[in-house]
């Protein structure tokens, strides 16, 4: 027998023992980043929850620790829109190595106006991407000191129908919320496959891999009060879209199967089933215009220059 052949088929609901290992969701106190901070929880590992709100962290540890018998789950202040607390935000974790970061907190406005983060960056493009470029910088000492560390960012299937605009990545000329969202998630998902990418080239023992969710709603995710509460008429309302699209507990399981299963590679990007919109994680092809080695540059030389740091320094 061969050894993929001896390897059981993945089980969202059977995941592998992960003890011993540490791993930081960002935005873990909500949505999809709960989901995977109670699933990677029951696998043994130390869960530590990065959240810029105390009082709704306490209640994600509360709920996780309710479901997941002994789990070991912390929390860190992390506030992705404040990009000079991030590496004080990093000090603060303690251990001196980490398995597995999850980039999944972010911002979604549906109403102008156009709102700026503190630094003056456009809030969803500076939380979603240019937080998350800076807070790598940080994390990779730590990631490097794992024997094979992830970085698994979180996409969203919004960003397929998008483009950068990379003269404009800030949105002034032209701000719609739900485009320059899309463009943000883009930007993120533009940033993990380059990460790989030069992670290869520095011959690193971490990986990047990108993830997205599908469709993944409110009204179709198990309850978990207080963090989340849904109606049985919400219930009942949604179920005919769960023929298309699943709740939040399922949009996590990409991210989960990212950071835990061994057969996963670096630079590839991993999504629900059916679609890309729901159903257990595979690998998608990666899309054409994430492919695009002098877009990611240009990106990733812009984000350099916003945030005043760059992950490729602390590469190895």
């Amino acid at each position: 027998m061969s050894p993929a052949s001896s390897t059981p088929p993945w089980d969202v609901h059977r995941l592998p023992r992960a003890d011993g290992r540490v791993f930081l969701v960002t935005g873990g106190n909500a949505g999809i980043g709960y989901f995977v901070a109670e699933q990677l929880a029951a696998t043994g590992a130390t869960v530590v929850l990065g959240c810029r709100n105390p009082a709704k962290a306490e209640d994600a540890m509360a709920s996780i620790r309710a479901r997941v018998t002994g789990a070991r789950v912390r929390a860190v202040r992390m506030d992705l829109a404040d990009l000079p607390s991030l590496r004080a935000a990093v000090e603060s974790l303690e251990p001196g190595r980490l398995d597995a970061v999850v980039h999944n907190a972010g911002v979604a406005l549906d109403d102008p106006p156009r709102q700026e983060t503190g630094d003056g960056h456009e809030l969803m493009f500076g939380t979603n991407h240019l937080g998350h470029f800076a807070l790598t910088r940080w994390l990779m000492p730590l990631l490097s000191a794992a024997p094979a560390a992830r970085v698994v960012t979180m996409g969203s299937f919004a960003a397929k129908s998008e483009r950068l605009d990379l003269d404009d990545l800030q949105s002034r000329a032209d701000y719609r919320p739900k485009r320059t969202y899309g463009r943000s998630k883009l930007a993120q998902m533009y940033f993990g496959v380059e990460l790989d990418r030069r992670l290869r080239a520095a011959g690193s023992t971490v990986s990047s891999v990108v993830v997205h969710p599908g469709g993944a709603l409110d009204s179709l995710t198990p309850a978990r009060p207080p963090v989340h509460t849904r109606t049985a008429g919400a219930r009942l309302a949604a179920a005919p879209a769960a023929l298309l699209v699943q709740g939040k507990h399922a949009g996590a399981w990409p991210a989960v199967r990212a950071v835990l299963d061994p057969a996963v590679r670096g630079g590839r990007l991993w999504a629900p089933r059916a679609f890309g919109l729901r159903g257990e994680p595979r690998p998608e092809p990666l899309w054409n215009h994430l492919a695009d080695p002098a877009a990611a540059t240009r990106l990733w030389d812009a984000s350099r220059d916003l945030t005043g740091t760059d992950p490729g320094t602390a590469l190895g």
